[in-house]
C-alpha cells in the first residue's frame, strides 16, 4: 500500500506525465530527500520507469502495467510448475492400472502371509482399513476391550462409517458389563455399526471387503502373537461363512437397553458345558472372557440351584433333568 505522500506523488506524476524531483518537492511541499524516498518506492513498485531514449527522465505507468511487471515472472514460474505437476500426475496415472493389476496378481500368488511384528501388523491393518470400501467384520474374544484400544479405534471406526463402510463387531457377553466397551458400542452404533455378543468365540477374526482376512498367529512363545493374512478367495469365503454362523447365533448389543437375564443364562450354560468337558475354573474363565472370581461365583450359583455338593454331582443332575431355572 502507498502512503499519502507516495499516492500524492504518483497522482501528480500522472497529471504532469513525468516525475522530476524538484517539481515534485515543490508540488508536495516536502524536501528533496523525501522525494528521493518516494521515487525509490514508486520505482520499486514499477509505477515509474525511465522514458525510452531519455533514461534520466522517469514517467508514470498504469497500475495494470506495473502488476504485469511485478507478477509476470512469478506467474510464469507458477504456470511452469503447474505444467510440471500435471505431467507428473499424467505419468503416474498411466501406471495406476499396471499397479493394481500387478498387485491383484501378486495377491493371488501370495495367498498367505505371516506378520509376526506387532508394529508391522498394525500398519497393515491400518492400510487395509483405509482401503476398505464396503464392509469390515470383526470378532474379538476375551471379554471387555482395553479402554486404550477403544479410544484409538473410535475415530477410525467413525471415519469408515462416514465413508459408507458397513461395520459389524462380535464380542463375548462379558464385554457388556464394561463401561468403556459400552461407551464405544453406543458411539459407533449411533452411526450405523452393528454389534452383537455371544457366550464364546473361536478366536480373533478381522475381515475387510470379504477379500482379506486376518487370523491370529498360533503356537508362538516369548512374544505377542502376530497374524496370518489370508487372501485366497475360497478360504476367505469359508472364514466369512464361519463369521456369519457366529453372527446369526449372537445377541444384539444395545447398551442400557437389553435384559441381561438371557445373557446370564447363556453364560451359565456355557460354564456347565465346559465343566462337563473337564475344564478347570481358570480355563473356563479364559474361554468365556470373564474373571476367575466371576466364573466361580456363577459355578456356585449353578451348584446351589441343583442342590449339588460337587461339580460331578451337578453335572449328573443336569444331564438327567436338564438345565434348571438359574436365576
Amino acid at each position: 500500500m502507498l502512503d499519502d505522500a507516495e499516492a500524492k506523488a504518483y497522482r501528480n506524476a500522472v497529471l504532469l506525465g513525468r516525475f522530476v524531483r524538484e517539481e515534485m518537492a515543490t508540488a508536495l511541499g516536502v524536501s528533496l530527500e523525501k522525494v528521493a524516498q518516494v521515487e525509490e518506492r514508486l520505482t520499486a513498485l514499477s509505477l515509474l520507469r525511465p522514458l525510452p531514449g531519455e533514461p534520466e527522465l522517469l514517467v508514470p505507468v498504469s497500475p495494470d502495467t506495473a502488476v504485469a511487471d511485478l507478477v509476470g515472472p512469478a506467474e510464469g514460474r507458477i504456470r511452469d510448475l503447474q505444467r510440471e505437476v500435471t505431467g507428473i500426475r499424467d505419468q503416474m496415472g498411466a501406471l495406476r492400472a499396471t499397479y493394481f493389476e500387478s498387485r491383484q496378481q501378486r495377491n493371488q500368488a501370495e495367498a498367505f502371509d505371516v506378520i509376526s511384528d506387532i508394529n508391522a501388523l498394525q500398519a497393515v491393518l491400518d492400510e487395509q482399513g483405509e482401503r476398505c470400501r464396503t464392509e469390515m467384520l470383526s470378532a474379538q474374544p476375551g471379554g471387555a476391550r482395553p479402554s486404550s484400544l477403544l479410544a484409538n479405534a473410535r475415530p477410525r471406526t467413525l471415519e469408515r462409517l462416514g465413508r459408507g463402510v458397513q461395520i459389524r463387531h462380535l464380542y463375548q457377553h462379558t464385554a457388556r458389563s464394561d463401561l468403556a466397551t459400552a461407551s464405544y458400542v453406543r458411539a459407533i452404533t449411533e452411526h450405523g455399526a452393528e454389534v452383537r455378543t455371544t457366550d464364546e468365540l473361536i478366536d480373533r477374526i478381522v475381515i475387510y471387503d470379504r477379500e482379506v482376512a486376518f487370523l491370529p498367529e498360533q503356537h508362538v512363545g516369548g512374544r505377542a502373537p502376530g497374524a496370518v493374512v489370508v487372501r485366497e478367495p475360497t478360504l476367505v469365503a469359508f472364514i466369512c461363512r464361519v463369521y456369519e454362523h457366529l453372527w446369526s447365533g449372537a445377541t444384539q448389543f444395545v447398551p442400557g437397553a437389553e435384559d441381561g437375564s438371557e445373557i446370564t443364562d447363556d453364560l451359565k450354560r456355557s460354564i456347565i458345558r465346559l465343566m462337563a468337558q473337564g475344564y478347570k475354573d481358570e480355563l473356563v474363565a479364559r474361554r468365556l472372557g470373564m474373571s476367575v472370581r466371576t466364573c466361580r461365583r456363577y459355578i456356585s450359583q449353578i451348584m446351589l440351584s441343583v442342590d449339588a455338593n460337587s461339580r460331578f454331582q451337578a453335572g449328573v443332575h443336569i444331564a438327567l433333568t436338564g438345565l434348571p431355572d438359574l436365576q
